[in-house]
């Protein structure tokens, strides 16, 4: 390689650098301002007991509307007796939790003042493996840390220290540590793709978010009436395409679907006969793409009742009975 050549692509090689430094600091101008620490007194202990402690913990939110709503994780405020949050530049604000869902490890707070910008939320269902994520939270209390990466992975599910199964998790390489939980992982616009929840001890870079589909049916039912009632089916499953051929043949109106990864005993999924590696393609009459499409099908009124489960069992479409329950708060 000649001198020249070798010049150009050291050339093009600092561009791109450039340009993936210029795209990390935007979404950080962008979004840290939006990020808070959260200090807590009195949370409850992990685990089905979930007792009051006396000590205090930390972690992260985001502001999401301009009257100073704030999402984070239900394990960083559940039962909190106290919560203060602390701004970009130091500030301290009071703040009461509105509510906290422990089924998706979601938590609504909210902030005693109204000058706070909100951060956007995305689109969690347009993501694709190998874009940019960006991470920002306070690990260890180190406020409005910024790691990046990539998205590593999508439809993960990922079962929390006190049993719970969270669906359609985000995997991502940006690194996550202690203090991280309820932060915004955010995309290369600097809108939210998913809160950030779990890191995988002692690996390295395995990280865990909670999609932000999801977190946004969460939080209007937190805002609104402080909790999520839920019916639900037993299932732990993950959004999967479908082959084409099996889309025409059955005309289906969908491309994905739920593949059920497993089914808890004596659940309603299993007294309707649904099989591990069954593949969801409707509830009550409704198409279900994914995750997202069951969990908003599976409200409360839908406990008590027979609906229609439309599944692919291998090359076989089957219609089951499933009569839906009321999931009973940990």
């Amino acid at each position: 390689m000649n001198t020249a050549s070798h010049e150009l692509d050291r050339g093009h090689e600092a561009a791109v650098q450039d340009a993936y430094s210029q795209t990390i600091t935007a979404v950080a101008d962008q979004v840290s301002p939006s990020v808070l620490r959260l200090d807590v007194e009195g949370v409850r202990s992990p685990g089905p007991a979930r007792r009051r402690d006396s000590g205090a913990g930390s972690g992260s939110g985001f502001v999401f509307t301009p009257d100073g709503y704030v999402l984070t994780n239900s394990h960083v405020v559940s039962g909190a007796s106290k919560i203060t949050l602390t701004t970009l530049e130091g500030r301290r604000i009071p703040a009461q939790l509105v509510g906290d869902d422990p089924d998706s490890d979601l938590a609504v707070v909210r902030a005693f003042t109204t000058d706070l910008p909100p951060a956007a939320f995305g689109d969690s269902s347009s993501l694709r493996v190998g874009q940019i994520a960006v991470a920002v939270g306070n690990p260890y209390g180190f406020n409005c840390s910024v790691t990046a990466g990539v998205v590593s992975a999508l439809g993960r599910s990922l079962r929390t220290p006190t049993g719970r199964l969270i669906d359609d998790v985000v995997q991502t390489d940006a690194a996550l540590n202690p203090g991280n939980s309820g932060g915004p992982l955010c995309d290369a616009s600097g809108r939210v793709i998913g809160v950030n929840t779990a890191v995988i001890l002692p690996a390295q870079g395995i990280c865990f978010a909670i999609a932000i589909n999801i977190a946004a049916f969460v939080v209007g039912k937190l805002i609104h009436e402080g909790r999520v009632r839920r019916a639900y089916l037993g299932v732990a499953g993950q959004t999967v395409p479908l082959h084409r051929r099996v889309v025409r043949f059955h005309n289906l109106p969908i491309e994905s679907a739920v593949f059920v990864a497993s089914i808890e005993a004596g659940s309603p999924a299993a007294r309707a006969g649904l099989r591990e590696g069954d593949l969801i393609v409707g509830f009550a009459g409704q198409p279900t793409a994914g995750i997202d499409d069951l969990h908003r099908l599976l409200t409360e009124d839908r406990a008590g009742a027979p609906h229609a489960l439309a599944v692919m069992r291998g090359a076989e479409r089957l219609t089951l009975s499933v009569e839906p329950s009321i999931r009973t708060p940990r």
